[in-house]
């Protein structure tokens, strides 16, 4: 996945709360840091986000994106 977002966080997503349009996925970063994004289902299903998942936490601006290979 190339972005030209600079700061890319890797970790491992730790829960996937969906509730009627948006969810909420926590990516543990290591070292005791998580780190909440609240994004649309439609785009949890779309990237199959999974408990488990390596995945990134791309911020830019006030946004957090995730991202999955």
């Amino acid at each position: 996945m190339r972005l030209s977002a600079r700061n890319q966080l890797e970790g491992k997503v730790v829960e996937v709360q969906k509730g009627t349009t948006t969810s909420h996925v926590r990516i543990d970063l290591g070292h005791g840091v998580i780190i909440t994004s609240a994004i649309t289902n439609e785009a949890v299903d779309d990237l199959g986000l999974r408990v488990g998942d390596k995945a990134w936490a791309v911020i830019k601006a006030s946004d957090v994106m995730v991202g999955k290979e």
